[in-house]
């Protein structure tokens, strides 16, 4: 995260008349207002899933053993059937709808996905909308314009406070109040009713749903009722009640000029079908050959998900003030005592990867009982994290001898394939999805990068499933057992230095450097790196 601060600081600055740097340098150092002080305030509560409505009813059928303990679940791997699952939800939703993300993009897709929340506000449905505040520059009145609909509240998680509306201030007050504002929430969850949830790795903006025309990611969510709901809508509860959260207005005031009538008449013309236009309706069934989720809940004695035990896990919000009752209870620990106990195999994706020396004793450890342990990341030129590329770099010889299988993600490699082809058209694909399949038995997933960020900085959240139903269906969508769209990393003949192996129809193509990648661009990053703390990315 840090490196997109560096880079996008200096084209701002520029786009500002000196005498204006100079004066928010000098009040930001001087000391600028701080949060202000929070008020005592009775917490608000998530909803249970009910039979008096629609979705409640469409959970309870698909508990076919009852009180059993399971969850029912089902994977969305492609981004149109994953957007189009959180329509139907918030348009059926009759009793609440908690949404908590890290970046609701000011774009056609977080536009009109704010739209349909505030559409469900007037028909009564309580809305609570939990941001991460660092992607909200400019926001502020489409935010306020929501939250002035009587059954709709918007909460920012670790705030910024002087002038939000624009880049380069954010930028100063960063510097300036660093050890608060590097703390990020990065969590990722949707409830419905309390009867439904996703959760996964996609934030809510154009490029996490393929309708990006620069660069979009490929990602994965998990869509659950049962038990696991209300599991999450505790976390959802915790985060929307602590410390580090406020009320939109209190730190927005600066946008809240005008009435409430002003702003929803903004947000009307903000989120309208010119600003905010609908993707094409779904036509078949997804690469798991379910049907869109309205067909299913239009017939919900035919739904069929898989049954699995899955439980939901999430970091303190507290983590943003540095503070952790204990460094077992962060995510992180969860998620590397579970691949601990594998017995067979582990495959890793995760669009980040530094294993640092904690990571590589664990992965040494791994190998020496004989686990099979296999790492899909991004390649450096489609990485949007470059310098946790050139970190992660290395580190891969050491895997590599170690008998860990590598394998980077291309664009080049991903447009070979038809379908992909067709989806990306002309933009970049990257990986985003954060997944972790333990001997084929095991699923971990949700929004944590395996990275020191993750880690120790960033709040995250987690869902973790025993199928062996799921892991089959994710190896397919997927296609881990013979992987394309992807360079497959090796050690050259000198056993120091790495080589990359074409996939697919390419698997003759051998590279001796960085693919897609200029040495120029490589050394400027390797610059970079020296600067940027690996703890910081």
């Amino acid at each position: 995260m840090l490196h997109k601060f560096l880079a996008s600081l200096f084209p701002a600055l520029r786009g500002l008349a000196l005498w204006l740097v100079a004066a928010g340098i000098a009040g930001v150092l001087a000391g600028c207002a701080g949060l202000p002080p929070r008020t005592p305030e009775p917490p608000t509560l998530s909803i249970a899933a009910s039979p008096s409505t629609a979705l409640g009813r469409a959970a309870a059928s698909l508990d076919t053993a009852a009180h059993d303990g399971l969850s029912s679940i089902r994977p969305l791997v492609e981004a149109s059937f994953a957007l189009d699952a959180r329509f139907e939800l918030m348009r059926r939703a009759q009793a609440s709808l908690d949404v908590q993300t890290y970046q609701l993009g000011n774009d056609k897709t977080g536009r009109l996905l704010l739209r349909e929340l505030r559409n469900a506000a007037r028909r009564g449905v309580r809305v609570r909308l939990l941001l991460d505040d660092f992607y909200t520059t400019g926001m502020d009145r489409l935010l306020l314009g929501l939250a002035a609909e009587p059954n709709a509240e918007v909460r920012l998680f670790n705030p910024f406070v002087n002038a939000r509306d624009h880049s380069a201030t954010r930028w100063l007050e960063f510097f300036g109040d660093f050890r608060r504002l590097n703390h990020r929430m990065h969590n990722k969850l949707f409830v419905a009713d309390g009867a439904m949830a996703i959760a996964g790795g996609r934030n809510l903006a154009d490029e996490y749903f393929l309708r990006s025309e620069d660069a979009n990611f490929i990602d994965f969510e998990l869509l659950m009722a049962g038990p696991v709901v209300p599991e999450a809508a505790r976390i959802f509860d915790t985060y929307w009640n602590s410390e580090v959260v406020y009320p939109l207005q209190r730190v927005a005031s600066a946008g809240a000029s005008g009435t409430p009538e002003a702003l929803k008449s903004e947000f009307e013309a903000a989120t309208s079908a010119v600003h905010a236009p609908a993707p094409a309706a779904l036509q078949g069934t997804d690469v798991m050959g379910d049907p869109p989720l309205g067909v299913q809940l239009a017939d919900i004695g035919r739904m069929k998900w898989m049954r699995a035990d899955a439980h939901a896990a999430a970091d303190s919000p507290n983590k943003a003030l540095g503070i952790l009752a204990s460094p077992a209870e962060s995510l992180a620990a969860r998620f590397h005592e579970m691949t601990a106990t594998a017995r067979s195999d582990v495959v890793v994706i995760s669009p980040y990867f530094i294993p640092g020396d904690e990571g590589m004793a664990r992965i040494r450890e791994g190998r020496a009982r004989g686990v099979r342990i296999s790492v899909i990341t991004n390649s450096l030129a489609d990485s949007d994290e470059p310098l946790v590329n050139i970190n992660y770099n290395r580190y891969r010889v050491d895997m590599l001898k170690l008998g860990v299988n590598l394998y980077e993600v291309s664009t080049q490699q991903l447009k070979r394939n038809r379908q992909l082809r067709s989806l990306l058209k002309k933009a970049r694909g990257r990986l985003h999805a954060k997944l972790a399949l333990v001997d084929r038995e095991w699923v971990l997933l949700g929004s944590m990068n395996l990275d020191p960020r993750s880690a120790r900085l960033n709040t995250e959240f987690g869902v973790r499933v025993r199928s062996f139903e799921l892991t089959q269906a994710l190896l397919y969508a997927y296609q881990l057992d013979d992987i394309e769209g992807v360079y497959r990393v090796v050690l050259m003949p000198d056993g120091e230095n790495v080589q990359w192996i074409g996939t697919g129809d390419v698997d003759n193509e051998v590279l001796d450097s960085e693919p897609d990648s200029s040495l120029l661009t490589r050394l400027q990053l390797l610059l970079f790196s020296w600067f940027v703390p690996t703890d910081q990315l």
